[in-house]
């Protein structure tokens, strides 16, 4: 399954295009909430070991590693990198999947990685209400502090998956 436009509008709307630098022409490395150098739409930025690049002491290290310039670069490299999260919720997901639900996980493990609690909830049918909590109460904080970003997005993806 591939990511609908459902799917991907969450993604556009949540991670927002990076761009750090307003005053310079084209698209520049932003710090994520949780230091993590991004670029486009939320791809997080690896040294050359392929370890995140993090922290403001890494600036110049992000904005030597940038490989993005345009949106239509950016748009790009996002349709690219969905491929690898449709990868884990295929994998990951055992039972049959709306689409809505496939979108849904997508834009999830795209921004957090993906979950194995979530996923054996969704794989043992753990009970909507749980699920539900789960989307919504998981993964909106950094550094203890709920971020409403997050919050709005978890709720988005929750709906999303529970609409038929």
């Amino acid at each position: 399954m591939k990511t609908g436009s459902a799917g991907f509008d969450i993604i556009l709307k949540y991670e927002g295009l990076h761009d750090g630098d307003l005053k310079q022409i084209g698209l520049q490395p932003k710090m994520d909430p949780i230091g993590i150098w991004t670029e486009g739409y939320g791809r997080a930025m690896r040294d050359s070991k392929g370890n995140f690049i993090r922290g403001t002491a890494s600036k110049k290290l992000a904005y030597a590693n940038i490989s993005m310039h345009t949106i239509k670069e950016a748009l790009e490299a996002l349709k690219s990198d969905l491929s690898t999260y449709e990868a884990i919720v295929s994998k990951k997901i055992k039972i049959p999947l709306t689409k809505n639900q496939f979108d849904a996980l997508v834009s999830y493990t795209y921004n957090t990685g993906g979950s194995s609690t979530l996923f054996r909830y969704i794989n043992t049918y753990q009970g909507l209400d749980k699920i539900y909590q789960w989307f919504t109460t998981k993964y909106i904080t950094a550094d203890g502090v709920a971020l409403r970003g997050l919050v709005l997005r978890r709720k988005s993806e929750a709906d999303l998956f529970f609409t038929k």
